[in-house]
């Protein structure tokens, strides 16, 4: 899109590879902004607050200049599809990738079965491989199952999003519910949890209905929609160029390993490769995140995934001690060392000290 819209790649031949067709609504997209940005036409619904809620602490806060807002799957598909077609140097190939290369002469690509030969392709690559476990690697998985529901009555607040619901039993680990409310009576409910397995495919359902009906007290509605979804979070590092392909989205780092956050890391890596595609500038000048970033997500990594600490008090110390702005910089990455250290200031000292000097 970002290719497209520069007007530079008319003369280009892009390949665009993906497994199936995109034309059902099969997840949500969740991110703040200051401004309007890039895809802010499909935009589905925005917030100016948000609430968090346990039971040591629950807030409803303004987050201006922030907007919480929210892109629906189908809208994004049909948008960038639309605009998509209507470049002719632009092709779509649907089908499973078994293998891919670069070699001296280009590129060879194995797409259910038939084999393809690329000469002089430049290739970007967003399947992330995380089957081999390395040596010391932390992974958990962020998963969630998530319903729209409609109520018979007026009952959810349209202008306030609840991001973070953590009066939800931890028994599976760290584990919260949030509401985006579209409207009084209508809301997308997902509950989350951050753990080495999933559940059972039922037990989701099951958590959902306990949610609704004991802490929501909600007993008169309906499903409308359900997603479901698997972020995973690791210490892993992943290379942005490897073996003559450049990757991108979680296969190229872009997940924020202790939040499971994307979409915004995203946009930035894509402005960053098509503005560098756009000017003749090697890839090779896109920097990375700031390592202490790293540092710190994956010190929070150590801590989860050997349950130091709840994430339950982290989350809601974090809250609870800082401005929800702070907060929100700070999971983009775009705090400065003095905001970071008044932010790691107010969370639990030994165990993160511990965790920290594990990281070193």
């Amino acid at each position: 899109m970002r290719m497209i819209r520069s007007g530079k790649f008319a003369d280009k031949k892009i390949l665009l590879i993906d497994k199936e067709i995109k034309n059902k609504n099969d997840r949500t997209w969740c991110f703040w902004e200051t401004q309007p940005g890039f895809f802010e036409d499909i935009v589905y619904k925005k917030w100016d607050r948000i609430s968090f809620l346990s039971e040591d602490f629950s807030d409803t806060m303004n987050i201006s200049p922030y907007q919480y807002k929210m892109i629906r799957g189908i809208d994004f598909y049909n948008y960038c599809f639309d605009e998509i077609k209507k470049s002719p140097g632009i092709e779509i190939l649907n089908g499973n990738l078994s293998a891919g290369y670069s070699h001296k002469e280009g590129v060879t690509i194995k797409i259910d079965d038939k084999t393809h030969h690329l000469d002089s392709a430049t290739v970007f690559n967003s399947i992330a491989n995380l089957e081999n476990k390395l040596t010391e690697e932390i992974k958990l998985l962020q998963h969630f199952k998530g319903w729209v529901v409609e109520s018979a009555k007026p009952f959810f607040d349209p202008g306030i999003a609840s991001i973070m619901d953590f009066r939800v039993h931890q028994e599976h680990g760290t584990t919260f519910a949030y509401i985006l409310p579209f409207s009084e009576t209508k809301a997308l409910v997902e509950y989350t949890l951050f753990s080495k397995a999933l559940l059972e495919p039922q037990q989701y359902d099951v958590e959902l209905k306990k949610y609704m009906a004991e802490i929501l007290k909600l007993d008169n509605y309906t499903v409308s929609g359900t997603e479901f979804g698997v972020i995973p979070m690791t210490n892993r590092k992943f290379e942005f160029q490897n073996n003559g392909v450049f990757n991108i989205g979680t296969a190229g780092g872009q997940t924020k390993a202790s939040s499971g956050y994307t979409f915004q890391f995203i946009q930035k890596q894509s402005k960053q490769i098509a503005d560098c595609l756009a000017n003749g500038d090697s890839l090779f000048t896109i920097f990375d995140h700031p390592k202490r970033f790293r540092f710190y997500d994956n010190t929070l990594l150590h801590i989860l995934y050997n349950k130091k600490l709840q994430g339950k008090k982290i989350f809601t110390s974090l809250f609870k001690k800082n401005k929800p702005q702070a907060v929100l910089r700070f999971l983009d990455n775009e705090t400065s060392l003095n905001d970071e250290l008044k932010i790691i200031s107010s969370l639990p000292t030994w165990p993160f000290l511990k965790a920290a000097f594990k990281q070193i």
